[in-house]
């Protein structure tokens, strides 16, 4: 389906299910004429750090702990069968959400960086060793490389980079260098939280497996906007985080090919993942339980179904369409300026987010000023130091959208870049 045929979204209706985007804000800026005050309205460009969370998916969460707040699997009373059902059923939700096959295939941790260390110590220390070959790319977010270079560094396997052109794509002709028979993981993100950059991981996945490697996605940022089938994509390991995906802090999904967790031996050990327990030995209760050690993310995941649910009535397809619309939007206001300079891909070849930054003024200045004006959006390095020194640049200043923002608010975004351009001329 094209992007002209898909039908928008109504964005109104949408930021109905938001309250706190009815929020007004504002920093120091009260002087008449010069600026907002305390009553700005907010304008919340945060997304890929943080999404908002919708009313339907609180409700969940507030009628949990209302209703039947107890332990799971570890009572016959009725509120921890009902807690029990619950959070199993969103184990099923999940896997429906992502095209996996079953609950088995999907373990909740506490977020996409807990996924990857779960694979990375669970599979990477018991798997890789010296002449053995780890492949990142150069835009990873630190929870990718940073814990794959320490896994390197304990098995002595190497950590390879696939090269980030001056487009801010990935190089696929160094991927086919990189990539051998000495290669055990292929450790990519799906979407970049800095450039945009959509990677081609179907296109990565056939090259690890072709030479017999297994590919690890970080989908962060693609779960929470575009449809995505980990089947479809073939990958063997998938993580995500719930409070990207209107859903709450501390739930994080990891997804595995279930041949490989059943292979796999638990890194954490202690209650709810045990089978049986002798002062000798002990044996791990069946997936995706032996992953989830101690009381697990019960209101969490059954929020998290929730927000799926939410954002699959919407449509992801839609949501999709919208979103890379107003980062195209944005991509185009802020290109008619000399002084700024834009980070990765064209507007048209995107996702939901554009990093930049102002000549003369630093990220985080940008950023106070914006907040100034009611604007919410992130500076720093965003998690990936590595890429922005590639880029010759200490931070970068990061608008991201998702369903619930307007035209207008990059309207105002623009404006508030201009009244920072004026303070600092």
């Amino acid at each position: 389906m094209s992007t002209q045929e898909i039908e928008p979204l109504d964005v109104e209706r949408i930021r109905e299910d938001f309250p706190i985007l009815a929020r007004k804000v504002g920093g120091d800026v009260t002087v008449p004429g010069e600026g907002p005050g305390d009553d700005t309205p907010l304008v919340y460009l945060d997304n890929a750090a943080t999404s908002q969370t919708p009313e339907q998916v609180v409700e969940v969460i507030a009628d949990y702990y209302r209703s039947y707040n107890a332990n799971v699997h570890r009572g016959i009373h009725s509120l921890s069968q009902e807690a029990s059902v619950a959070y199993e059923e969103a184990h099923d939700r999940v896997a429906e959400f992502v095209g996996a096959d079953g609950r088995e295939e999907i373990i909740f941790t506490k977020n996409t960086t807990e996924a990857m260390n779960t694979v990375a110590y669970a599979w990477g220390l018991a798997e890789l060793g010296p002449g053995d070959e780890v492949i990142l790319t150069e835009m990873e977010h630190h929870a990718s490389l940073v814990t794959w270079q320490q896994i390197g560094k304990k098995t002595g396997a190497d950590v390879r980079y696939v090269r980030v052109d001056e487009n801010g794509r990935l190089d696929m002709d160094h991927a086919r260098e990189l990539v051998t028979d000495d290669t055990r993981m292929v450790s990519a993100v799906h979407v970049s939280n800095t450039l945009g950059t959509v990677n081609p991981v179907e296109e990565l996945a056939d090259l690890a497996h072709d030479h017999g490697a297994l590919i690890f996605v970080d989908g962060a940022q693609s779960v929470p906007n575009r449809p995505v089938d980990v089947t479809e994509l073939d990958a063997d390991f998938f993580a995500f985080s719930g409070h990207k995906m209107c859903g709450p802090t501390g739930v994080g999904v990891l997804y595995g090919k279930r041949r490989l967790l059943e292979e796999m031996q638990p890194y954490l050990y202690g209650g709810e993942m045990i089978r049986k327990v002798t002062y000798e030995d002990a044996t791990w209760e069946d997936l995706p339980w032996k992953f989830e050690a101690g009381t697990p993310v019960i209101c969490q995941g059954i929020a998290l179904a929730a927000a799926c649910d939410y954002l699959d009535e919407i449509g992801l397809e839609r949501i999709q369409a919208h979103e890379e619309g107003l980062a195209e939007y944005a991509y185009d206001r802020l290109r008619e300026y000399d002084d700024v300079e834009i980070y990765g891909p064209p507007g048209d070849d995107r996702g939901g987010l554009v990093a930049f930054n102002l000549d003369g003024v630093h990220a985080h200045d940008l950023s106070s000023i914006l907040n100034d004006y009611g604007v919410a959006i992130r500076a720093g390095d965003h998690c990936t130091q590595p890429l922005h020194d590639k880029l010759g640049v200490a931070a970068s200043a990061r608008a991201s959208f998702y369903l619930y923002n307007t035209r207008a608010e990059v309207d105002t975004l623009v404006e508030a870049v201009d009244a920072a351009r004026d303070l600092f001329a």
